[in-house]
Parts: structure tokens; sequence; C-alpha cells
């Protein structure tokens, strides 16, 4: 995808740590634009005001704006500086996240790359904040279900069993590639019961290579869902 949309700002007191969670993200979201910025100009830890603010212009400039990601406090009071001193134009465009760093910049590329709006990438940056939380009550929250859920929709439920292939099973690049997936199907899709479309769900199941899991869908494409990643699962991710 040569053009998301969306592109991230990530702020680190360290160039090195910035420069990595890039290389990270773009290895789960190739094609979004990351500018990345850390440490002063004498290559010592910081947060640089031109540096940041030459970031957040950059940033601007994509089609829906930039989402800015920060390591620590001092870093959000730079990018705040910044911002307080922008143009409107910029200020309008570039909206500064409450999440994790590294986390958070994985979960807001695979969204920016499948085509997100700002807010949606700014969601998804923030809801890594409590991905890793305790689960427990949550089993059917991504479909915006209650324990209650009535016959009707069960029915209405796509599902198939299918093994894992690859060996290392669903670690980042495999759930970056069906979390991709995902988000362009016209179906809501869970994996082991967690949302599909999020990368770091998929990861936190711990799934490992020989494992069988199921897939499930609703919506008006449920059963081409369901395929598509039983398919995807079976390839093995081009590792077998």
């Amino acid at each position: 995808m040569t053009d998301p949309g969306v592109a991230l700002v990530l702020v680190s007191h360290s160039a090195q740590l910035a420069a990595g969670v890039a290389e990270l993200a773009l290895q789960m979201a190739p094609g979004v634009a990351i500018h990345a910025v850390g440490g002063l100009p004498d290559g010592s830890l910081g947060t640089d005001f031109a540096a940041v603010d030459a970031a957040l212009r950059a940033g601007a400039q994509a089609l829906r704006g930039a989402v800015v990601l920060t390591d620590l406090g001092s870093a959000v009071l730079t990018v705040e500086a910044a911002l307080e001193l922008a143009d409107d134009d910029v200020r309008a465009r570039v909206h500064l996240a409450d999440a994790p760093l590294v986390e958070g910049a994985v979960a807001a590329a695979v969204v920016a790359h499948g085509g997100g709006t700002a807010s949606e990438v700014l969601d998804a940056a923030e809801h890594a904040g409590s991905t890793f939380a305790d689960r427990a009550g949550r089993t059917l929250a991504v479909r915006g279900w209650d324990s209650a859920a009535d016959e009707e929709d069960a029915v209405s439920t796509v599902a198939r069993e299918v093994m894992v292939r690859n060996p290392m099973g669903l670690h980042a690049r495999p759930a970056a590639i069906l979390a991709r997936m995902v988000a362009r199907l016209d179906a809501a899709v869970r994996i082991q019961g967690v949302n599909a479309a999020s990368v770091l769900e998929l990861m936190k199941l711990g799934v490992l290579g020989g494992a069988t899991v199921r897939v499930e869908a609703d919506g008006p494409a449920a059963a081409e869902a369901v395929t598509a990643v039983v398919e995807a699962i079976e390839g093995g991710f081009g590792e077998v």
C-alpha cells in the first residue's frame, strides 16, 4: 500500500529507540509513512524541539494527517509545546495519542496500512494500552455482544477450525498479515474469540505451530472472510 493516508510520528528520548520502533512498525505495516525523531543534536538522550517540530510538520502533510506517539512525559511536553506554536492547519491535522510507544505504534501502523482514518488510527494506538490487561469478561466484546446474545445472531456466525502450520505460530509477522487482511473484509472476524483485526490481540493468544484455532465471522461477507483467513493460515505465511 503506497498511500495509507495517516502518518505516524514517533518521538523518543533516544534516536535508536525511535528508529527501532519505526522499523518494527514497518515490518508489520509496510508502506506506512513514519517520522521517527529522538535524542539531542549531540547524540545524547533528550527531545529536540526543532527536530520534533519538523517531524510534526512533515506528518501533517499526509493525506489524513498524523498520529503522534511518545515514550516519556517530557516528550509529551515537547510535542505539546511544538503544537502550541504551530500553524492552525498543523494543529488540526496532528493528533497526540495517550498510548504506549511500541504497542501503540504497531497497532496504529496496521490500521493506517488498512486505510483507517486519523480517528481510527488514534483509537487503535490508545486501545493498545489495554490490550494486555486481564481479558476476563471480554470474550465476546469484540463482537459488541453481551453474554445473552440471541440465537439469531449465533446462527448468522460462520465458523471453521484450522491448524496453524508455520512452526512459530501467530507471532508478529503472521499476526500483522492477518490483521491487515481482516481490516479490508466486510465482516467482523475473530480468531479464538479475539478481534482478528488487532495485531496485538492475535499476538497475545500465543498460538504456536501445530495448534488448532477457531475462526469465526459475522457480516455480509462472513463466509468469504472465514475462507480467506483459513486459507492464509493453512498457507503457513510463507514459513513452511
